[in-house]
């Protein structure tokens, strides 16, 4: 074994589930590269993470469950992880990593909470929660695509998923010296389904897959998964670097479910229920994990119940790393992995919540799992060893198990509901981010997550939670179209440029809207301004001598007084108040 530190590559895609992959059974599509991978690699057998990317990502991130670290939602002010949690990069650069970041972050795009704020040494990614979506460069469409080096514009050729692996084998290449940490989140296989005709071909014409480009999707990543295999190989790094494949939630395109989360086309392994879903299908994923070096390889299963929130605690074992001072959730699955044990002590208990609302996750709308059991909403119990697909529920013949988990659930919502409430503000006036750049991706309620959106004009309540850092005179300015796309408020897009928007239906239009005065309310300050028609902004400057949280509206007032929020607001602090 070398002496220096293991380097780490995690490899983790978005809305692929446990079945869509040759290794896991999928009758017809073709993973060769992964399949290769699974077949020599340690498997964790029975893997969960959460129904939806957000809550994933923060809890893969921090070792710590969702609804405590604050990112538990995919908007809303909620897809935000709390400033005050330790992230894995931050852990592996404090033990002298270089880290790095490629593709999907969707945890927060303000400081101090995008990536490079939270451990990352260099960033290429794309914004929001998918390409196209509203915070990310406008136009990108997973062809050709403007990205985000360390927060600044740059532009790419190829194919989102090329440019990730392009990108994270440069990064890779220059780490001859320094063990590192590369964090690769393809955007990939999220909906649009969208990728060259050659992946998609290939799938067209079989009835028995809904979704040709979805698998295309995959069959794209499992090429470049290939290449970063073969790249590690050839630069010698490939004995001492712990290589990481998993997904993020269940499949998205993989299956058709009848009303009861059943498949009724295509294939999810058995499980019932996919993303979004309590139910197996919605959260147990593939976790395959190699190190030669490491006596990580032989091709063999792990079957203990294993979680996210494990993985950061395992990753400070397997490397070494400095550990933080913070209460982890999941524990080291080091002594499974090198085939120590064949279990961790005690009985888990683990419970899985979400909730896509500005609103916090109701108290019963959640999965309390152990290795036997899975108690679905507080009500419906599955002996998940008998019977795996979860097609009868058991709660009426076992009483005394149903009131077991949920106990165990009352004392763990009694721990973290005080904090539930708790917003997570941008931050405004930091010099770290100047201007701050404020979205309808990130407003509390209604929000317009994908450019498509904004296009259309879709009801938006301009209300962003935000932190004012530093007293000061503060120019707020509103505006209906991002700065790259110079318009006017009431202007509108071609139809051609409509249609090549994410989301965008193949008759897709732009609407206008026409206000004739914008507003603007922060703290107990609230200005109004009369607007033109060729206004492409409207700009506020306020004097601000409070500090502290509060909540920010602005928005547009049209003639009959109907109120749309404003899509984009650029925050400067000019100067002392």
């Amino acid at each position: 074994m070398s002496d220096r530190r293991p380097n780490v590559v995690l490899v983790i895609t978005d809305d692929q589930g446990y079945g869509d992959l040759g290794c896991t059974g999928h009758p017809w599509l073709k993973t060769p590269e992964i399949d290769a991978f699974h077949d020599d690699a340690v498997r964790l057998a029975d893997f969960h993470v959460s129904p939806l990317c957000t809550p994933t990502r923060g809890a893969l991130m921090t070792g710590r469950r969702p609804v405590r670290n604050g990112a538990w939602a995919t908007c809303w002010g909620r897809s935000i992880l709390r400033k005050s949690e330790t992230t894995m990069a931050d852990v592996f650069a404090a033990s002298g990593y270089r880290t790095a970041m490629f593709g999907k972050w969707h945890l927060g795009d303000n400081y101090p909470y995008r990536p490079q704020d939270r451990g990352f040494q260099h960033v290429v990614a794309h914004k929001g929660g998918g390409v196209g979506q509203t915070p990310d460069f406008w136009g990108n469409n997973y062809f050709d695509d403007t990205y985000f080096h360390n927060g600044e514009p740059v532009e790419h050729a190829g194919y989102c998923t090329d440019v990730w692996f392009d990108e994270a084998i440069r990064f890779i290449e220059g780490c001859a010296d320094e063990p590192f940490f590369v964090y690769l989140a393809t955007n990939a296989p999220h909906t649009p389904y969208l990728v060259s005709e050659e992946y998609a071909r290939p799938y067209r014409g079989n009835p028995d897959v809904p979704e040709p480009a979805f698998c295309g999707m995959i069959a794209n990543i499992d090429e470049n998964f290939g290449r970063l295999r073969s790249k590690l190989a050839e630069l010698g790094l490939e004995e001492n670097t712990i290589l990481v494949f998993m997904t993020d939630n269940g499949s998205s395109g993989g299956s058709e479910l009848d009303e009861s989360q059943y498949v009724a086309r295509g294939y999810n392994a058995g499980m019932r229920g996919k993303k979004g879903s309590y139910y197996d299908g919605g959260h147990r994923v593939p976790f395959l994990i190699r190190w030669p070096g490491g006596g990580l390889e032989g091709g063999r299963d792990v079957d203990e119940m294993t979680l996210h929130v494990d993985i950061l605690p395992t990753f400070i074992a397997l490397c070494g790393l400095n550990m933080p001072d913070a209460d982890f959730d999941g524990e080291s699955l080091a002594p499974l992995l090198h085939g120590d044990r064949t279990g961790l002590p005690g009985d888990r208990v683990h419970f899985l919540q979400y909730r896509q609302d500005t609103a916090p996750p109701e108290k019963w709308t959640n999965a309390v799992m152990t290795r036997r059991w899975r108690l679905v909403r507080g009500e419906e119990l599955y002996d998940i060893k008998t019977d795996p697909g979860q097609r009868r529920d058991v709660a009426a013949d076992h009483p005394a198990e149903v009131e077991r988990l949920r106990r165990a659930h009352n004392a763990w919502w009694e721990e973290i509901s005080p904090g539930l409430e708790a917003y997570c503000p941008i931050a405004l006036g930091n010099p770290a981010e100047h201007p701050t750049h404020l979205c309808a991706m990130d407003v509390l309620g209604d929000v317009a997550w994908h450019q498509t959106h904004i296009a259309q004009a879709k009801k938006s309540t301009g209300t962003w939670a935000v932190e004012i850092e530093r007293p000061g005179r503060y120019r707020f300015t509103m505006r209906r179209w991002p700065t790259e796309r110079e318009l006017a408020i009431s202007g509108v897009i071609p139809p051609e440029e409509a249609r090549r928007l994410i989301y965008a239906p193949e008759d897709a239009r732009s609407v206008a809207i026409r206000p004739v005065e914008a507003r603007l309310s922060l703290f107990d300050d609230e200005r109004n301004r009369s607007l033109e028609s060729g206004d492409k902004t409207a700009g506020f400057t306020l004097e601000v001598s409070r500090t502290g949280t509060t909540f920010l509206n602005a928005s547009f007032i049209d003639k009959e007084g109907d109120i749309q929020g404003a899509y984009y607001v650029d925050v400067e602090r000019v100067g002392e108040a």
